[in-house]
């Protein structure tokens, strides 16, 4: 195609598209309108129709864009950018990017907000976007207006079509060949990896009409003809592998070669693709089908995932362990450096005019005195008008008095505050810069080195702190500042300064003159030549936030603006026109500077007023005929104004450096200079290739002239030792000359690394004696000496071994609907490291009127700009409301300040969209299964590698005593109420710690044959009849179980409804009342007015209840005869407990379990007669119940009963009675301890005063059927040291639904043991040692002893076989009180034998286990038992059910949540679960729903860091949302149906893409 001419639309319409885009600007105008009205200007002029040429004639529309690399403006701070990016060309090129991802919508699940947190929002942001693949809108063109689409894209696009799925259209199968066919320079990207039609011509032209709209990226700018011929084209066929498409595609590319569908075929998709708009029916992983909006949602982000990832990657390394982190190898196609190496360009000679003066000082003393009315420095107000007018007579004898005043005035005569050579801060606003001019020469004068630095608002001003550190590393005591702003500072109550944060102490010294005191007549400054003293000391943020202190020698301050003049032709008594901050940078060299060695005469604009007005500096430069030295955007808006193109005069420049290049103005009638197009993907490979327009992903670079006079630069490699580049290479550019900083100050490592650098040749030889300063840019030194600049060391971001550069990352964020949405266009780009990669981060401020529905479509779209143009995924990307962004002193965003926030988890976003399935690309293979041990390796003895087979046993239970001889425990109370009537063996403490009741072995017996006689009378039972006792924690509930003992019924405990709760806890009494088949309820009268209660019929139906007996008011009478069974086998009682996955489990527990069960615990724990224990546990089910009310009856020893519930009016009750009574043996459950350790936190010293005295203890056993909670246990350990408790007293016991108690930490025997064991391994089924405190470490804690005749075998749950030490596999237990069996209606005979009955498949295979469904393992330690044998310790690592399988590894939910829950203060709570390979991660928000939205990037960061997993789905809920049953362990498997039945009623729901 010709070369456009930007001159093509007819000068009148040009008029009206710059009044258009001023207006746009100023918000005169809507997007929208803005948008109809310039399609209207421009409609007639654009090209017809789609998929042929142009007319010759109408040419490509000039591009407004502006220079990333023009020249004052470019240095304006990054945030700085209120219409900065505003480029069509680039909106084009995104736009085009876009429109091949057909506007179709998005297949991404919406994030579910709780309408408190929505502002405005329309329903529909709660239904999901329609996955349909483009099914809709199937014929219509662009053309009917599409939001946030220029007009020229609506022309443009118009044969794109709007769906994946365009059959026939020409234009496109046109494109789709041309791609193909076509020219050489067109490269497709149709690499073996199928990728999706979408991206079958990723970089190749978009479409014919599409092609012709400027697709250029971030500076673009086109290239001149001259410029064109100059450089042969490079026709290379790059091979880059189509990104991932996050969008709702079938394959349709095979092999690259494009497959037109027929309609049929479309059809056919359609029906396949459900429609989740409408929720309909459909099936989970499982099968089931589920209608629920929020599984919807999820299948939705299942279906994505499936699509087409980025190819697999090849090498791997080792991060100490198996489990390998996928290392990017570099691909073999990509582009690499081929040029010479390049040689050293040298500048101008520096030509030293005569009448330069030989300092700066001296310059101001020459014109202060040869022409004091000539004006230097014209000030603003913010309405534009000239303020005051500060001539050099002025500046010279204020100048003059302020140094006077620093040296003599300060402090003392004999010890004067301030001298020669000493730091001082400059602190001066914006709009003042006559003030700081005086000050800086008056520093100057007085030979006082300043340190310019910004005001401090307030005391946490971003990065104000740095500065302070700056300013305490300089030693500055004094800060020099203005009337206006010292009134302005923040004061204490005494009205001083206040001391702001990270500051030193300094004296404020206000540079008035009417403050200061005149100069003695004979008293003058010293004017000396430029010396190699230091004259000022600039400050710079570092990418980290850190700021240091570069310092400016006098010789270097001259000589860059003896440069500065020779380069710009500087003239006396020339006007400049400064937009820019004076005190730094650019804005300082020349406004303050080099302004003042050539008597000129500035002209500042605050940014105040450009803020309020942004032409008023045009306006300013009219109004005093100045040379301009700014900005390229503007150049097509003002070209009818009579703008010379020419007089565009871009310059790089940084703190180290100073000025590194500068575009010569160019006389009129000469060539302008050169555009450079380079291909984004060389770029990113660090390497240059010149790229036609066509692309969508180039980046067109204007060159910033040649380099500085007198001065030398190369460009060396960006790793490693300083190596020149080649001439195709992109480098950081160096330059050797006098005008440079010198240090960064008091740095002397950083500064030999950045201002002392020797660039090597290829041979190793230096390229020059002198030494070169890194200037922190990247570029290349183009044809003909020119300098590209392609950005900052600092905006550089290296993802998967490419580099990208944050300001381009910008720039196509900005150009998606670009200030429809964006407020003022602040976006912040940045990186952090997450699994040893960068991620990149979008944090932008939307508009204030921006809904849900907005703010989600232009974040999908930004992804996908982002994927099409720089082939890197996002990420994070979220968005904030407006404003809220901290603030650099201009008014930008603060990015280490930002990022800081991120990462903190204090950002408050209102939407967030994370990406980690696109993104992460480098977690370790899922793990394939290793065979396990074969029985051939057993048949050799029980050495496996080197292993012992994992068992173990507890002692024999030994000859049996007095009461031992009876079978049945019925037997043994009847005894002890002959032999000792009058021993109490129940004790229940209320409250208040006083004794409510208590029972002796009379009593009890007493009581119970009273219960048999009314089972027998008014329930007319029979033998083995089950009976439902529905009693608090108490002493009838011990009374009820022997009295149905007594008469021959099999009881059932049944924790009784909560009368605040009953909806939730009422079904549950039902449930196991109808499971356990109970002919009758046992309970109390107000229990039994509950249960028939009003309230209850709203929950269960009261009339299908079996006979309900209150027992409060027993008969006198007892029973004809007590029962006595005839079998010790048959059922002594039903035991039944909801696991922690929901499931409902009764188990039979006959009389022969029940005796052997209750003498292993007699003999473990030494209980007799003269004990006494107390209990705190809840007696329903498990060891709970069997301590309760079994073995006291049993043993004879005297338990003391604390119920739990009691705990919550008074939590030191459990505590107080175990020191009052003198208990050496405590029981309870880790709710309990919980409570004591957040209840009694801070009341230690008080309990020790009330002489709480908890060193009798001797075992403090914790009942639970989990993984010890080793860190809850060392917690209550270290918290109630202080009241005597010994550290060795805690432990834990450990049971299951097959056997009731496997371990329980004795009286005798070794402390309980802790090991450390790599969590990386344990997902592995492995089992490996690790040191306390080395990554990835987990602790854990042996479950207590085994108990006496118990043994223990580790098996492999899926083959049965036995296992080896070093393997996790599930725990199988033998043992005389083993369960007989599950009690279930149904009868499940295959489930039942092989829990209760299971046999190894090799090995010991006679043995009969039951399977404990938990995995843990066994360790051989070095301690002896009682028995003087080596004692094995259990270690519990997780139950089977609630492990989750993903990417071939086992997790434990627990290890995931502890991990969460770190992550941030507000997260109190967390449960993980899966739902179709998924891992849905819920947390509970303690804090301001404002927070919701930070914790999703936390825990996302935080599963990837410490587990390789991706989350798929991030819940914020309200406290206590997470179900926790009795035992206080989580209902996972009932959360995750809360949350699939959408009942959780989130804060906030987000779904990572």
């Amino acid at each position: 195609m010709a070369d456009r001419d930007p001159h093509a639309l007819p000068a009148e319409v040009r008029t009206k598209l710059a009044e258009l885009e001023l207006e746009l600007s100023e918000g005169d105008i809507t997007q929208k309108g803005y948008e109809k009205k310039r399609s209207k200007l421009i409609g007639t002029y654009l090209p017809q129709a789609p998929g042929m040429d142009p007319p010759i004639g109408q040419e490509r529309r000039a591009p407004v864009t502006p220079t990333s690399s023009s020249r004052y403006n470019r240095r304006r701070s990054s945030g700085s950018r209120d219409e900065r990016y505003r480029s069509d060309v680039h909106t084009e090129a995104v736009q085009a990017a876009l429109a091949k991802h057909k506007e179709r919508k998005m297949a991404v699940p919406m994030p579910s907000k709780r309408r408190s947190l929505v502002v405005q929002t329309s329903m529909d942001a709660y239904t999901p976007p329609d996955t349909s693949s483009g099914s809709e809108g199937e014929g219509q063109g662009e053309g009917d207006e599409e939001e946030g689409r220029d007009g020229e894209e609506e022309d443009g696009g118009g044969g794109g079509g709007t769906s994946s799925s365009r059959e026939g259209s020409i234009s496109m199968e046109h494109w789709i060949t041309r791609a193909i066919h076509g020219t050489s320079s067109t490269t497709t990207t149709t690499s073996s990896t199928a990728s999706s039609s979408s991206s079958s011509t990723r970089s190749g032209g978009s479409g014919a009409a599409a092609s012709r709209l400027a697709d250029v990226l971030a500076q673009h700018v086109h290239i001149s003809a001259q410029h064109r011929n100059r450089h042969h084209h490079r026709h290379k066929t790059e091979n880059h592998s189509a990104p991932p498409d996050v969008t709702g595609y079938t394959n349709t590319t095979t092999d690259g070669i494009q497959v037109e569908r027929s309609p049929l075929s479309v059809t056919s998709a359609q029906r396949q693709i459900p429609k989740y708009g409408n929720a309909e029916l459909m099936d989970t992983g499982d099968g089931v089908p589920v209608s629920s909006r929020v599984s919807a949602k999820i299948q939705q982000l299942v279906n994505t995932l499936k699509r087409p990832k980025r190819p697999p990657l090849r090498e791997f390394f080792v991060d100490d362990f198996e489990e390998l982190l996928e290392v990017q190898q570099p691909d073999p196609n990509q582009p690499k450096a081929e040029g010479a190496q390049m040689v050293a360009v040298q500048g101008e000679k520096l030509g030293v005019v005569t009448n330069w003066p030989p300092s700066l000082e001296a310059a101001l003393q020459r014109w202060g005195t040869i022409s004091p009315k000539a004006p230097c420095l014209t000030t603003m107000d913010t309405n534009g008008k000239p303020l005051h007018v500060l001539t050099y007579g002025k500046l010279w004898s204020r100048s003059v008095k302020v140094a006077y005043n620093l040296l003599h005035k300060l402090g003392t005569k004999q010890e004067p505050l301030v001298r020669p050579g000493d730091r001082v801060a400059l602190v001066f606003p914006n709009n003042d810069p006559g003030a700081f001019m005086t000050a800086f020469y008056g520093c100057l004068l007085a030979e006082v080195v300043p340190v310019p630095i910004e005001v401090p608002l307030s005391r946490k001003d971003a990065g104000s702190q740095q500065i302070g550190f700056l300013l305490g590393s300089c030693g500055v005591t004094v800060a020099l500042t203005s009337d206006a702003c010292l009134k302005g500072l923040p004061k204490s109550p005494t009205g001083e300064v206040q001391q702001f944060k990270g500051w030193p102490k300094v004296l404020w010294f206000v540079t008035e003159s009417k403050h200061l005191s005149k100069p003695p007549r004979d008293w003058f400054p010293y004017i000396k030549d430029a010396t190699q003293d230091t004259a000022y000391i600039e400050y710079k943020t570092c990418k980290d936030g850190g700021v240091l202190g570069v310092t400016v020698t006098r010789i270097a301050m001259l000589t860059h603006c003896q440069s500065l003049t020779q380069s710009c032709s500087y003239s006396e008594a020339e006007i400049i026109v400064n937009v820019l901050d004076f005190k730094k940078d650019v804005g300082l060299w020349h406004a303050v500077q080099t302004s003042v060695m050539n008597m000129m005469h500035v002209i500042s604009i605050p940014y105040a007023l450009m803020k309020v007005n942004p032409l008023s500096w045009i306006q300013k430069v009219c109004q005093y005929k100045g040379s301009i030295s700014s900005c390229d955007a503007f150049l097509n808006v003002f070209q009818t104004k009579g703008l010379k193109p020419e007089v565009i005069c871009p310059c790089a420049s940084s703190p180290e450096a100073l000025t590194v290049a500068i575009q010569r103005p160019v006389e009129e009638g000469t060539t302008p200079p050169g555009r450079g197009v380079l291909s984004m993907q060389g770029l990113s490979h660090g390497v240059i290739r010149v790229d036609s327009e066509e692309k969508l992903s180039v980046l067109t670079l204007q060159d910033v002239g040649s380099v500085m006079p007198g001065g030398v630069m190369c460009v060396v490699r960006l790793e490693g030792v300083p190596q020149l580049c080649k001439t195709d290479e992109i480098g950081e550019l160096c330059v050797c000359t006098v005008a440079t900083g010198t240090s960064y100050y008091g740095l002397s490592g950083m500064t030999k690394n950045t201002f002392e650098v020797f660039p090597l040749a290829n041979n190793g030889s230096s390229v020059s004696d002198l030494p070169f300063t890194r200037t922190g840019l990247l570029g290349f030194i183009g044809p003909a000496g020119l300098i590209f600049v392609a950005g900052k060391m600092e905006g550089l971001m290296v993802v998967g071994g490419r580099r990208h550069n944050a300001d381009d990352i910008v720039a196509t964020a900005l150009a998606v609907e670009p200030m429809k949405f964006v407020y003022r266009g602040r976006i912040a780009v940045f990186s952090i490291t997450v699994l040893h990669d960068e991620r990149i981060v979008v944090v932008a401020e939307q508009r204030p009127d921006s809904t849900e529905e907005d703010s989600f479509q232009w974040m999908s779209r930004v992804l996908q700009a982002i994927d099409s143009i720089h082939q890197v995924g996002v990420y994070c990307l979220a968005l904030v409301p407006s404003n809220t962004l901290p603030k650099t002193p201009l008014g930008g965003i603060h990015l280490s300040e930002t990022k800081q926030l991120f990462l903190e988890g204090a950002l408050h976003p209102c939407n967030v969209l994370m990406c980690p399935h696109t993104c992460v690309t480098n977690l370790p293979k899922p793990r394939q299964k290793q065979p396990e041990i074969g029985p051939a390796s057993v048949m050799v003895g029980n050495l496996v590698s080197g292993k012992r087979i994992a068992q173990a046993s507890g002692r024999d239970l030994g000859q049996i005593e007095d009461n031992d001889q009876f079978l049945f425990l019925s037997e043994v109370l009847q005894w002890r109420a002959q032999t000792t009537p009058d021993h109490v063996l129940y004790t229940l403490l209320n409250s208040r710690g006083t004794i409510a009741s208590s029972l002796t072995c009379v009593q009890l017996h007493k009581r119970a044959e009273k219960i048999a006689a009314i089972l027998a009378e008014r329930g007319h039972l029979q033998d083995g009849d089950h009976v439902a006792l529905v009693y608090p924690p108490g002493i009838d509930l011990i009374a009820a179980f022997y009295g149905c003992l007594y008469a021959g019924c099999v009881p059932i405990t049944v924790r009784p409804p909560h009368p605040q709760n009953i909806s939730t806890t009422l079904p549950t009494v039902k449930m196991i009342v109808e499971v356990s088949r109970s002919v009758c309820v046992m309970t109390t009268q107000v229990i039994s007015k509950l249960l028939r209660s009003k309230e209850a019929s709203a929950t269960v139906d009261v009339r299908t209840w079996p006979p309900i007996m209150d027992t409060d008011d027993l008969p006198k009478k007892k029973p004809p005869l007590l029962h006595k069974p005839s079998n010790p086998d048959t059922l002594a009682y039903l035991d039944f407990s909801v696991s922690t996955t929901g499931m409902l489990a009764g188990v039979k527990m006959s009389h022969t379990a029940t005796s052997a069960f209750c003498r292993s615990i007699k003999l473990q724990c030494e209980l007799y007669p003269s004990r006494e224990v107390a209990i705190c546990l809840d007696p329903y089910c498990g060891l709970g119940f069997v301590l309760w009310c079994l073995c006291s009856v049993y043993s004879g020893h005297q338990s003391i009963l604390i119920p739990p519930s009691e705990l919550e009016v008074n939590p030191a009750l459990w505590l107080s009675a175990v020191s009052q009574y003198k208990v050496r043996d405590t029981f309870c459950s880790y709710s309990v301890m919980e409570l004591c350790t957040k209840g009694l936190g801070l009341q230690t010293d008080s309990l020790k005063s009330r002489g709480l005295d908890l060193s009798r203890v001797r075992t403090c056993v914790v009942v639970a059927e989990e993984r010890p909670r080793t860190a809850l246990t060392q917690s209550f350990s270290k918290l109630f040291k202080d009241l005597g408790l010994h550290p060795r007293a805690v432990s834990t016991s450990f049971g299951c639904r097959v056997n009731l108690a496997i371990c329980l930490q004795g009286t005798s025997g070794p402390d309980p043991t802790t090991v450390y064991v790599d969590m990386r391994a344990l997902r592995h089924d492995r089992v490996r040692l690790v040191e306390r405190g080395s990554p990835h470490s987990l602790s854990l804690m042996e479950s207590g002893k085994i108990l006496p005749g118990v043994r223990i075998i580790i098996a492999n749950p899926e083959t049965k076989g036995p296992m080896g030490e070093s393997h996790l596999g599930e725990i199988w237990v033998h043992s005389g009180h083993n369960a007989s069996g599950y009690f279930t209606v149904y009868g499940d005979e295959a489930l039942q034998s092989d829990h209760f009955s299971s046999r190894l498949s090799f090995g010991d295979t006679q043995t009969v286990w039951a399977r404990t469904g938990y995995l843990g393992f066994l360790r051989r330690t070095e301690l002896t038992d009682a028995c003087g044998e080596r004692h094995d310790a259990l270690y519990v690592v997780g139950a089977l059910e609630e492990a989750m399988e993903l990417r071939g590894m086992r997790y434990h939910p627990i290890d995931i949540e502890t991990s969460v829950i770190r992550t941030h203060k507000s997260i109190i709570e967390c449960a993980v679960f899966t739902w179709t390979n998924l891992l849905v991660v819920v947390v509970e928000l303690d804090g301001s729903e404002q927070e919701a939205l930070d914790l999703v990037p936390l825990v996302t960061n935080v599963v990837l860091e410490e587990h390789y997993l991706i989350v798929g789905v991030v819940v914020v809920v309200d406290i206590g949302v997470i179900p926790i049953n009795s035992r206080g362990e989580k209902q996972r498997m009932h959360l995750r149906d809360g949350f699939l039945a959408d009942q959780l009623d989130p804060i906030y729901v987000a779904y990572n893409m």
